[in-house]
């Protein structure tokens, strides 16, 4: 919950890896956004060992732009480690991770961030709730692979999240420094994993229907990384079965 929600504080993590191509762009939408905003701000970029030149280019485009830091992985440690980085050394009274491309527009923190002002603790991007706007979507494929392991998500770990792979996701501070202090996954399932930890901790947990623009470039690959990934929620629900809320 958000002590002082007058008061706001965001730090807005981009973990990158080789992002040089597309990182301008969404850095440049994220530095307008806030501007556009009257609380405090800063930019977390995480670059993930990159060989491209990201934390250069990040850089560059950020210097006198907004308050910002490139934090730098060496060598390459994945998504999962690189967002666990950026939020646990985040400033800010709340720390929003979103993935580089930006599918889901930096607009939409408005939504995240209000509900966290009514209480939430963790606030979370969603495409399957009602109200959500798929304006690109991915190939069928894809859709089908995600609503399945979305269904097997609900089933094994979390009843009523349809979604937990959006990468867009708010924490206060707090609530990112009890979650991450038993977080243990490195694959793609670690959003998941982040999600069921909140719930045994007893965190308020909010979703939001969101505008979402599929970029043809994702890094997950379906039929290896789809496997993994089922296989690691039943691991998420092994390792932590012991976890409770001391309150």
């Amino acid at each position: 919950m958000i002590d002082q929600p007058d008061s706001l504080y965001l730090s807005v993590v981009i973990p990158a890896y080789n992002e040089a191509l597309r990182l301008r762009p969404t850095l440049e939408k994220i530095v307008a956004y806030l501007r556009a905003r009257d609380f405090t701000a800063e930019i977390v970029v995480v670059d993930d060992g990159s060989s491209d030149g990201t934390g250069d280019l990040a850089r560059e485009v950020l210097d006198g732009q907004a308050p910002y830091r490139v934090l730098r992985n060496e060598p390459n440690r994945g998504k999962a480690l690189s967002v666990k980085r950026g939020l646990l050394e985040g400033h800010g009274q709340v720390v929003l991770f979103s993935d580089a491309d930006l599918s889901t527009p930096i607009e939409e923190a408005d939504k995240l961030l209000a509900e966290m002002r009514n209480g939430a603790d963790v606030a979370i991007a969603s495409r399957q709730l009602p109200g959500s706007n798929l304006t690109v979507h991915q190939p069928w494929y894809r859709e089908i692979g995600g609503r399945a392991f979305g269904k097997l998500n609900q089933l094994v770990l979390l009843p009523g999240i349809p979604d937990s792979q959006c990468g867009f996701k708010a924490f206060t501070r707090e609530a990112a420094h009890a979650i991450l202090a038993h977080q243990k996954l490195t694959g793609w399932a670690f959003d998941a994993e982040l999600l069921y930890i909140a719930r045994r901790l007893g965190l308020k947990i909010a979703q939001v229907p969101v505008t979402w623009i599929n970029d043809p470039n994702s890094k997950v690959k379906m039929l290896t990384d789809g496997m993994k990934m089922v296989r690691d929620l039943l691991r998420v629900k092994r390792l932590h079965r012991d976890l409770r809320s001391d309150g």
